[in-house]
């Protein structure tokens, strides 16, 4: 037995290969992974006894997860400090195509048992085999998620998955990261056989028993083409890039590496032989890698969210204290959205609202929701009757009782929110675990409401909380440890992914999401074309232009916030033209915002698409001078990249991962930069404090960098690398 890989022969002559990589919950690919696999092929190959082999996994966690990508950045770059020598990077990328190709061409059958989870690499090393069964399992994932971090296949698989399937199959689902179950798998030709789950290592050791001479991959035989076509000549090849260029454009607006990669590589690889396919495929695999955003991306989207996931922030000297009986205070949207998510969690929920048809229709949310994934096949309806009654409608607080975990969800005012939780420690005591789903109100304020103020914790869910990733956790000047740890447990039962940050008004995500809105509003008041600003908006990678965005949150929420923090600043509140903006459009012209139909937007009664609201240009006339769409863009980003490191300054964040991670899930920032703090840290932080600098004489005070960011560019580190030192 290798170190990742045992080795058995069976009285048949076939070898079965289970991976079982040591101290990981999943396997991955590692460079260990790789010699032990080619030790394996080697005796595949050259022992007479060996009829063939299967692969298959010893975990119940799963087949595999794919490439180890905690450990990629060293096993495939230079230290830091070192320059890089791309031909030394090609050739360490190609150590994954090279072992595969070997693996496909030994001269031997080779299927693959997968039983659960087998995606990026680890379905690449799949597609090498000449055979790939799979387990029955509704929880079975397979396919090639890598472009969602900034990556693309680079084992194979943007070669193989064309060849099997056709291109322009393979490209919908590899552009989008799309993963599909073990049925889909088959309708795809991806997978060549389903059998029940448990049986996948027996099925395979039948077909290769039955099929000794099944050693040749389809394109490595004469006469192969590939599914619709594969060839530049080809009508319907032409036609399928033809239109995958431009929606693959209007998708990453020019902003991300490896689609461009991606498409690169399939256009180029198919044209040719396999093995020169293989080394294409790894030309741009290492181009992609060589470059900062991939490798901001796979922090930020993988390394970074499954640290948080896993409690990276949560006091390791609590014992784990799972929610059983969830207290929803409030059934609107909000509420009811959490309601969804604690039920499907195996959580039971009691639903309150003032009376019982408010709390009736918070339940029929739930209902709703969950009857969108049954009528999609992703839930029955047993399962979808199991999870509904677990929620239940209440109007007395009194009946919270047996509750060990309180979320609160009313209308945004310090007073109503005061009287609930004051209600509700009466029936639970202060003892219980309090959190307060409020968006901008502190949470130290708040929890003057609650008579132990340490068990008092901020749990901001984002909407719609059924789709929205993100759950940002704000400790109160008095929040305790065991509201920290009940907090996270929580989050961690519902499968979202937690920040923690300390209380400031408006936190981290409001707080410096709205800068995004408000910059598009400023502009406004200036006289730009609103066509402009949404295009540019949009064209950063954000995921809807500002003035749309505010449209949706309202412009009427954002009037009541700033009026409301007016009043708790006094002569501290620094007024905008932005504010001016606002407020004219809701008092005095009544346009709310999506809410009410009217906004910056009009939204026809019909359902047909919404447009630019026209009378824009009359009470606020276009300037004379447009500035350009790189002006434009600089302002939508750099007034963001300065809230976020005021918020670091200041201590709301106290690590740049949760800086990065809160933006790209919490408010949609540009994904393709790894997040605000990695984008600093990749332009350079004396770079940044320029652009500032400028910005202040252009627009204004707004723009003025923090003390810390100046003094990181005079030492000519970056946040990241500053955090890591100081905790060292």
């Amino acid at each position: 037995m290798t170190q990742t890989i045992r080795f058995d022969v069976d009285a048949d002559g076939i070898a079965t290969l289970t991976i079982d990589c040591p101290d990981q919950s999943m396997n991955v690919i590692g460079a260990q992974f790789l010699a032990d696999l080619e030790a394996a092929i080697d005796r595949i190959s050259a022992e007479d006894a060996i009829k063939g082999a299967v692969i298959a996994s010893g975990k119940d966690s799963g087949f595999m997860a794919g490439m180890d990508l905690k450990a990629m950045e060293g096993m495939l770059l230079p230290p830091p400090g070192k320059s890089l020598d791309m031909a030394t990077l090609f050739t360490r990328v190609f150590e994954l195509n090279r072992v595969l190709r070997r693996l496909e061409t030994c001269g031997k059958p080779v299927a693959c048992a997968i039983e659960g989870i087998c995606v990026g690499g680890g379905f690449e090393l799949a597609l090498a085999c000449h055979r790939r069964v799979v387990g029955d399992n509704p929880k079975t994932q397979l396919g090639l998620p890598e472009i969602l971090v900034g990556l693309f296949p680079g084992g194979g698989g943007s070669q193989r998955m064309p060849r099997i399937t056709g291109v322009q199959t393979a490209l919908m689902y590899m552009l989008q990261g799309k993963l599909f179950a073990p049925a889909e798998g088959a309708a795809l030709k991806l997978i060549d056989e389903v059998v029940p789950a448990g049986t996948a290592l027996e099925a395979a050791k039948t077909w290769v028993k039955a099929n000794p001479a099944a050693f040749a991959q389809p394109w490595d035989i004469k006469g192969y083409k590939v599914p619709g076509g594969g060839s530049a000549m080809h009508p319907g090849f032409a036609q399928t890039f033809m239109g995958a260029v431009p929606m693959m454009q209007k998708e990453a607006q020019r902003n991300m590496n490896a689609p461009i990669a991606l498409l690169s590589a399939i256009y180029e690889g198919l044209q040719l032989p396999m093995d020169r396919a293989l080394r294409i495929e790894s030309k741009y695999f290492a181009k992609v890698i060589a470059q900062p955003q991939s490798r901001n991306m796979v922090r930020t989207l993988f390394v970074n969210k499954q640290a948080a996931e896993r409690g990276a922030r949560r006091p390791a000297d609590v014992a784990p204290s799972p929610t059983k009986k969830l207290a929803m205070l409030g059934a609107g949207m909000m509420g009811a959205g959490i309601a969804t998510v604690s039920a499907q969690a195996g959580i039971e929920v009691v639903l309150l609202d003032r009376d019982m048809t408010s709390a009736e229709k918070g339940k029929a949310h739930v209902e709703a929701e969950l009857q969108k994934r049954v009528s999609r096949g992703k839930m029955t309806a047993d399962k979808m009757a199991e999870i509904l009654a677990r929620v239940t409608p209440v109007t007395d607080a009194a009946d919270l009782a047996g509750c060990d975990f309180v979320i609160e969800a009313v209308f945004e005012d310090p007073a109503v929110k005061a009287e609930i939780t004051q209600r509700v420690e009466k029936v639970l005591g202060a003892d219980t675990i309090f959190g307060s789903n409020t968006s901008t109100l502190p949470i130290t304020g708040l929890a003057k409401a609650w008579s132990k103020q340490e068990n008092f914790i901020g749990v901001h869910f984002f909407s719609p909380v059924e789709k929205m990733p993100l759950v940002e956790i704000i400790l109160g000047e008095n929040t305790g440890a065991t509201a920290i740890a009940k907090a996270l447990d929580f989050v961690r039962q519902i499968k979202k992914t937690p920040i923690v940050v300390n209380d400031s008004r408006g936190f981290y995500t409001s707080r410096c999401f709205s800068t995004y809105v408000s910059e598009g509003a400023q502009m406004v008041a200036e006289g730009v074309n609103p066509a402009l600003i949404e295009n540019v908006g949009k064209q950063l990678g954000m995921p809807v232009g500002p003035l749309a965005v505010g449209d949706e949150v309202s412009i009427e929420l954002a009037h009541k916030i700033t009026v409301a923090t007016k009043k708790a600043l006094g002569d501290a509140y620094k007024a905008t033209a932005a504010d001016n903006v606002i407020e004219k459009m809701v008092v005095e012209l009544g346009r709310l915002g999506r809410k009410n139909g009217k906004g910056y937007y009009e939204y026809p009664a019909d359902g047909s698409a919404k447009f630019l609201w026209p009378g824009l240009s009359e009470h606020f006339p276009r300037a004379a001078q447009q500035p350009s769409a790189a002006q434009v863009r600089e302002r939508l980003l750099y007034r963001q990249l300065i809230e976020c490191a005021r918020c670091y300054e200041e201590g709301v964040l106290t690590a740049p991962e949760d800086g990065d991670i809160g933006a790209i899930f919490g408010w949609g920032f540009a994904p393709w930069t790894g997040g605000p703090f990695s984008h600093m840290d990749t332009v350079g932080t004396k770079a940044v404090v320029e652009t500032l600098d400028r910005l202040v004489l252009d627009y204004g005070d707004r723009f003025t960098p923090t003390a810390q960011l100046r003094d990181l560019a005079a030492h000519g580190t970056g946040f990241y690398s500053a955090a890591k030192k100081a905790a060292a």
